[in-house]
């Protein structure tokens, strides 16, 4: 599965490839896991997510990635680690890209979610719940981009992270309101976007 984001990067130095990690137990468990403390070395990918990111490999038909930058946690160094194999490439972990950080409802049941993103229309630098606004968010996944951009040139990198947190720099990037990002198409487990031409 993947979603398309149209506008044009013909400035960029590089191209992007915005991988989503694979079904994770916290998807399977409907838990909400974004704090260090729990995602960085629990639940990582299900029987299912591994199955999505064997599939994936195996009939991949994106431009092969040259770099491979990836969230910290379990689930998004699991997925990342896949696909670099597969590739021979190394990994560069990123603790910008991690999961977007919901607070007291860390933990908690994944119903939750939709409360939040309803908050998040209204304000993308709301901070109920204790949860990350989305204004901060945006700011950290810009910030990979970009420092990507100074440092780098023709490559095609790979960048594995989080529902949310992409979905975000998706709107980011489109130069849409922040309080939108629920807009995107969902990203779904294993999905990738392809940034650039």
């Amino acid at each position: 599965m993947s979603n398309t984001f149209t506008a044009a990067f013909y400035h960029w130095r590089n191209r992007y490839l915005l991988m989503r990690h694979g079904h994770s137990q916290a998807n399977k468990q409907g838990l909400i896991i974004s704090s260090p403390g729990r995602g960085l070395c629990d639940f990582g990918l299900s029987s299912l997510g591994e199955e999505q990111l064997s599939t994936a490999v195996a009939q991949w038909c994106w431009p092969t990635p040259t770099k491979v930058v990836h969230s910290d946690f379990l689930r998004t160094t699991q997925t990342a680690d896949r696909v670099a194999t597969a590739f021979g490439l190394t990994l560069e972990k990123e603790a910008r890209l991690r999961e977007r950080y919901f607070g007291e409802l860390d933990g908690q049941s994944d119903r939750h979610y939709p409360d939040v993103w309803a908050l998040d229309a209204q304000d993308a630098d709301h901070q109920q719940h204790q949860v990350e606004a989305v204004s901060h968010v945006a700011k950290r996944m810009c910030a990979v981009i970009e420092e990507l951009e100074r440092r780098c040139e023709g490559e095609m990198v790979l960048v594995v992270s989080h529902g949310d947190p992409l979905q975000i720099l998706l709107t980011a990037l489109a130069n849409k309101p922040l309080t939108q990002h629920r807009e995107q198409p969902a990203l779904q487990p294993a999905s990738i976007t392809p940034l650039g031409s």
